[in-house]
Formats: C-alpha cells, structure tokens, sequence
C-alpha cells in the first residue's frame, strides 16, 4: 500500500508536487542527450566558483478598477511588481541585495485604457491594455511585465560575469549562464522509466540532462535534482528541476548542472524558518522579503491611489 505523506510546504503555497498530464506543455522531449542508455544519479560537482546571483521577483495587485464605459463597465487593475537579486559571495562568505528594480503598470480589459494619475514620484502608474474582459487575462498580463523584468535583468548579471539562478523558469534563451531554478512539479516530462531514477536521488545528487520542447523555439536543457533530505519526506520531497539554454554548449550545460545540483543544498531553506522549505532558497526568502519591502504599505498605496483617482472626478475633470 502507498505510503501517505503531509508536505512540510504550507498548504497556503498549494503543493510542491502537481504533476498533471492535462497541465503538460506540447513539447517534445529528447531523453537521450547526455546518458541515451540506463539512467542512475550523478553526482553533483562544486567546482569552487566564487559567486552566484539569485534573481526573483514579486508581485501584488494594489487596487481593482472599474472604468465605466459604454455599453458595458470594463474592469481594470492597478499592480505592483519588484525585481532584484541577491548576490552570494562564497570566498567571504556574505550575502548582498543588489539590483532592485520597482515597476507599477495598470492593465484595463477589452482593448480600453485610462491614465492613472501620478500619485507621488514612487507611484506612477503605466497604463495598458488586453484585449480580453476577462479579469485573469490582466493577472496574466501583469504576471508578463514582472516575468520580462526578471529575465532582463538576469542577462544582464549574467553578461556581467555572475552565475545566474532565477527563480521560476528560464525566460531568457541567450547562451548565457543562468539557470532556471523551478520549485514545483506541474508537468510529467519524463517516461515512466526516466521517471523512476528521481526517486532514488541523494542530496546533491541529478538526474542526466534531457533535452525540452526539441525543435521547436523554446528549447532548454533540463534536469531533476536533490537539495535537501527528510526522514518523513516521500521520495520526491526536496526535488527541484533546473533548465538552462539550448543555446549553450551541451558540455556547458552538463558543467551548470553539476554545479547547480552540489552547491544549491547549501542554501536550502528549513521548515521552522520557510512555509515552503526547503525549495524556496535563503536567498531568495530574503531577497523576497526585500522586495514586498520595496513596494511600500499596501494600505498607503491603495489610499493613496484611491485618493488620486477620485480627485478630478470631484473637480469635474474626466
């Protein structure tokens, strides 16, 4: 009989593990491109790099809007996102949050749109537009903007001579070194045959490079591995997947997920100090709560921006 766990992950995160086949990406995948015979772990190689960059981003909707159009009102969002990265230098060892970048954008439904007032030099608002009246298709879209930020800003370090790990997937498909680091399982990409060797990962440990979306325009290498071990877990608890590239040299690629697998266990995260240990990273639990620091008090902006909003509807301004 299987074994029943409870996830150390908070329920208010949802599950570390969603494995679904109807939530699958149409994409190809190419199992042979490192190991094409029987697949065991590997281990994983620190090659002693000096520094690493953990790149994130955060988002909140500050207030909902309604513009009242004819013939029907169109409904509207006004968010916050922050971005930035937390810079780990092994050789001292220190942590540092660099790189911070705030954007604010409004998003209205059915192709409409309205400035947003200027509230103050820090709120200043973009304001866009999404065919669709459908209020998820603004989530979506503001989801994008932050998405865009992270990754700009991720080559950006990279190129800068920073080994990159982005939290989420890689966005940014230019050969350079970042990784993306992916927390949760939402898609089976593996046979039932590569499937099984996941669960016999160590700490430290990967599965053999497999090749995603082959031949179409998204390519990237891929691969499970460990970052921390529980008594209680099951035998996926503590895996994470990494994904770099396709662009990059394949042996490049087996060098990045060497050292992603054996130095990442070393800033994963506990239950007693993370609702999502032990996959969301030290840094990136830090550099997070940086972030929501950076947006400013939720109340104050959205009084703030209410206050702004109404006020030339007062005066008679449209």
């Amino acid at each position: 009989m299987a074994q029943l766990h409870v996830e150390s992950w908070s329920p208010d995160y949802g599950s570390p593990f969603e494995s679904d086949a109807s939530l699958a990406e149409p994409e190809r995948v190419d199992e042979s491109v490192e190991i094409p015979g029987k697949w065991d772990p590997i281990a994983g190689i620190d090659d002693g790099i000096d520094k690493l960059a953990f790149v994130d981003g955060v988002r909140r909707v500050d207030a909902r809007l309604t513009l009242d159009e004819t013939p029907a009102p169109v409904p509207g969002i006004c968010g916050s996102f922050a971005v930035g990265s937390v810079v780990w230098d092994r050789s001292v060892p220190r942590s540092e949050v660099t790189d911070v970048r705030v954007g604010r954008l409004a998003v209205f439904g059915a192709g409409k749109g309205a400035p947003i007032p200027v509230v103050s030099p820090e709120l200043s608002y973009r304001s866009e537009s999404v065919p669709d009246a459908d209020p998820g298709a603004l989530v979506t879209k503001f989801h994008g903007a932050m998405r865009r930020a992270e990754g700009e800003l991720s080559e950006e370090l990279a190129k800068g001579g920073l080994f990159v790990v982005s939290d989420g997937p890689i966005n940014d498909l230019a050969a350079t070194d970042k990784v993306g680091f992916i927390k949760s399982h939402r898609a089976p990409y593996l046979s039932a045959d590569r499937s099984e060797v996941i669960g016999r990962l160590g700490c430290g440990e990967r599965t053999p490079l497999f090749l995603i979306g082959k031949g179409g325009a998204y390519e990237r290498y891929s691969w499970y591995f460990r970052i921390a071990e529980r008594a209680e877990g099951h035998s996926w608890t503590g895996v994470v997947r990494g994904e770099v590239s396709a662009a990059l040299e394949r042996s490049r690629a087996v060098a990045i997920a060497a050292r992603t697998t054996a130095i990442i266990p070393a800033v994963a995260s506990e239950s007693h100090i993370d609702p999502r240990a032990p996959q969301n990273l030290v840094p990136i639990a830090a550099l997070e709560r940086e972030l929501r620091r950076r947006l400013g008090d939720p109340g104050y902006v959205y009084r703030a921006l209410r206050s702004a909003i109404m006020r030339p509807q007062v005066a008679g301004v449209v």
